[in-house]
């Protein structure tokens, strides 16, 4: 059954099943994804504190008397009366009878006088309890991936562990008589095995547990063995073996073992043999044996299927609009995958790209896909950009202020 991009997307996000979850500690979960919505316990700040080293004042006088001295993390509670004021350090307790903090530097002192040289208003630097967090807030949502920012948000509220959706487990292999691996020696007619290195690594940057299942000759049997050993991971990911030719034995190996077939063909290109089906609980993905073809639908379909699986509420694709470099004339009517490079102003198509090519997503950092019926682009016109690396940095300095 042939479908289209977003019935294909359809189809998978329906059948594609969340993780369960574990509690893991804090320090671990960086890039895992919560699996329960968090609330504050704690009132950040937990007390009203100073935003500066002065004094606490009472009242509004032009001179006030001193009357004793708070560091941070002193306990200490002073009754002001009016006219009088405390000696004060920035992240220090600010007692109830002090309505106003004043800087050091807008004052002046004789011995136990502190005289205003410049007047604050009412109320000023002081950080009031709750402002920054409240009780019953939430801190983490549900579906969320964990950052460096939520880590530290969690510390602040005490928090040691979290509970997370497990990684998905996923089983890669791939098969062709042609095939090396990049440890083995070649003969002249065989060539090394680019993909499923390439998945395996691409899976982890996406947050799988990935396991390497092995590689297999264009046999029946030596296809069947290796999807056996492959059925306790959540997806498998497989690439050649799916199109027409005499030898390509993928989908008949999985369909002697009970695949359900939801699709076998998609109306795009290149990847038009990308094949979605499931044995049991295992989610089956096989990608064309072209390399530039397999990692452009792993990114396009396997990546929903990974955010999906891995708990996250955001899963769908999402895009940067932007200008094309230049002209560009899309030959068929079919949805197309062109790999190219974002700089931050526009979107440049790779200057080589076919389906069998290798060096190509070295140079890219993501995707456009140009719809069925968008046949001829100008430069500057609008598309939409797929981000596939997004380190968004650059080699040379440019003035980044507004």
């Amino acid at each position: 059954m042939s479908v289209s991009i977003i019935k294909a997307l359809e189809i998978i996000q329906s059948l594609t099943q969340i993780k369960q979850s574990e509690i893991i500690p804090i320090e671990e979960s960086l890039k895992r994804v919560a699996a329960t919505t968090l609330k504050a316990t704690l009132a950040l700040p937990p007390f009203n504190n100073s935003a500066m080293d002065g004094y606490g004042l009472k009242g509004s006088s032009e001179t006030y008397q001193l009357i004793g001295k708070l560091l941070a993390g002193d306990d200490k509670e002073f009754s002001l009366q009016e006219g009088e004021c405390v000696s004060i350090m920035t992240g220090a307790k600010v007692p109830q009878s002090v309505d106003t903090v004043i800087p050091q530097e807008n004052t002046s002192t004789n011995e136990n006088t502190i005289k205003i040289e410049k007047a604050v208003q009412v109320g000023a630097n002081i950080r009031y309890s709750g402002e920054d967090i409240n009780v019953g807030e939430n801190i983490v949502d549900k579906g969320t991936p964990i950052d460096a920012s939520h880590i530290g948000l969690l510390a602040s509220q005490g928090v040691t562990h979290i509970e997370v959706y497990k990684k998905p487990k996923i089983a890669i292999f791939a098969s062709g008589s042609e095939l090396k691996l990049h440890f083995e020696k070649l003969n002249s007619s065989q060539i090394y095995n680019s993909n499923t290195p390439y998945l395996i690594a691409r899976a982890k940057e996406l947050g799988c547990e990935t396991t390497f299942i092995g590689k297999s000759d264009d046999n029946l049997d030596a296809l069947k063995s290796l999807i056996k050993a492959s059925l306790d991971a959540d997806l498998i990911v497989t690439s050649g073996g799916v199109s027409v030719g005499e030898a390509d034995f993928t989908k008949e190996a999985f369909s002697d073992l009970g695949m359900e077939m939801f699709f076998d063909k998609i109306k795009i290109k290149p990847g038009k043999p990308t094949t979605f089906g499931m044995i049991d609980n295992t989610l089956i993905l096989n990608l064309p044996g072209n390399p530039l073809a397999s990692a452009l639908n792993f990114e396009l379909f396997g990546k929903v299927m990974i955010a999906k699986m891995s708990g996250k509420k955001a899963f769908h694709h999402q895009y940067i609009e932007t200008n094309i470099a230049s002209d560009f004339i899309k030959n068929r009517k079919i949805d197309t995958i062109i790999p190219g490079e974002f700089d931050g102003s526009t979107f440049s198509i790779a200057k080589q790209f076919a389906p069998g090519m290798v060096n190509v997503l070295n140079h890219c950092n993501g995707y456009l896909v140009l719809g069925e019926n968008s046949e001829k682009f100008t430069q500057g016109d609008s598309v939409k950009f797929l981000p596939i690396k997004w380190d968004f940095q650059r080699e040379d300095f440019i003035d980044f202020r507004s």
